[in-house]
């Protein structure tokens, strides 16, 4: 019995719970306080940035001897899940920089991993991913920037436009995907590579302090050694990590503003009272808040179900991932909607922090794969028995 108790135990370790208490303790020091100032001014401080490489939470995924944190993969869904709940922004830097680590990891050459995996981790630059274009977003395939092979046949040359690169603002290195000759092909771009032009964007609905922007190349020129895996594998194999990385990042992140909305709604109607009780005695108000509790422990069982195999190397973390990330995505609007709905018109407006999760979980649902396209893929993909 005791070996059968055992394999049904689903807990987190000591140091995985010693972990999260400090990603809590510094996302509600440093980063909460300041989520709604940042969402209004659409942008994050200079320095934030580096407070999380200071930390060791940017390429926390990297090993060691790339000068990364080498957290295991339930502790960097901890993590995510910490910096999500305070600010859905800041965890977009996380997770859009650790999908090009990730990406320059396995896919990168030898000299590449040297020279940026460990300035990646020391966040002595941002990482952004350049896939997005104005008719190419589900549709990775599709995209029509072009790379040229140089006349000289060393490097190439890009031409076209990338749209919605999160944190593309700040970021000095970029993974842009284009075609060459027809075939799907990744390139690291310098931020100051000759003929890229870089255009914030701003107004968006959610997460508006990620800080996004649009590139321009107009026959920018970069040397054969940006080239990461080789021609043709942009998609199949360098973006396929980098958005699996992506999904896997979202889903967590998604939990965290769940349980965000599960924190202020509780302590809203602990104390808001109406028909002489306070609404948390209301028999609907409290159906809301027993979703939202029974919805963040099952995304997060679903999370540590995908962290778990994909830490073991496990072929079955990719629809496991997928099923986390749709989940928890919908999981996030709903919470963020039944948020704002117990908040009443406070919920509408400033001074109360429901309307930022309601804003920032929409995007949960489109980015990294819309719900949409998670439905139409997960029903085909193969899933073991538990």
């Amino acid at each position: 019995m005791t070996d059968e108790l055992s394999g049904m135990r689903l807990e987190l370790s000591a140091r995985q719970r010693a972990a999260r208490s400090e990603f809590r303790a510094f996302a509600a020091s440093a980063i909460a306080p300041h989520a709604d100032r940042w969402d209004r001014e659409e942008a994050i401080p200079a320095d934030l940035p580096r407070q999380l490489a200071a930390r060791g939470y940017l390429g926390s995924l990297l090993p060691p001897e790339h000068g990364g944190a080498g957290l295991d993969m339930i502790t960097y869904g901890l993590l995510t899940e910490e910096i999500g709940r305070a600010c859905s922004s800041v965890r977009s830097l996380l997770t859009v920089h650790d999908m090009v680590a990730q990406a320059i990891l396995r896919w990168g050459s030898r000299e590449q991993r040297q020279r940026w995996l460990p300035a990646l981790a020391r966040g002595e630059v941002l990482g952004a991913l350049a896939l997005s274009e104005e008719n190419a977003g589900s549709d990775a395939g599709a995209v029509e920037t072009a790379a040229v092979e140089a006349a000289d046949g060393d490097g190439f040359v890009l031409t076209g436009g990338k749209k919605w690169t999160t944190f593309g603002q700040l970021a000095g290195l970029f993974l842009v995907f284009a075609k060459c000759g027809g075939k799907p092909t990744a390139l690291l771009v310098e931020r100051d590579a000759p003929g890229l032009a870089v255009t914030p964007i701003r107004g968006l609905l959610g997460t508006r302090a990620s800080m996004l922007a649009g590139l321009a190349f107009d026959g920018c020129r970069v040397p054969r050694a940006s080239l990461v895996g080789r021609v043709g594998f942009g998609i199949s194999h360098v973006a396929a990590a980098a958005l699996e990385q992506g999904r896997y990042s979202v889903a967590w992140g998604a939990v965290g503003i769940a349980q965000a909305c599960l924190d202020a709604c509780q302590r809203y109607a602990a104390h808001r009272r109406q028909f002489g009780a306070p609404i948390g005695e209301h028999q609907l108000v409290r159906a809301m808040i027993s979703d939202m509790i029974t919805g963040v422990r099952a995304g997060r069982l679903l999370c540590c179900r995908a962290g778990y195999l994909r830490q073991a190397g496990d072929p079955g973390a990719l629809p496991e991932t997928m099923v986390a990330k749709y989940f928890c995505g919908r999981l996030a609007a709903r919470a963020a909607a039944d948020a704002v709905q117990i908040h009443g018109a406070n919920g509408c407006g400033e001074g109360f922090p429901v309307a930022r999760y309601f804003r920032d979980s929409k995007v949960m649902e489109i980015i990294e794969g819309s719900n949409q396209i998670q439905q139409i893929t997960i029903a085909r993909l193969d899933f073991q028995e538990l």
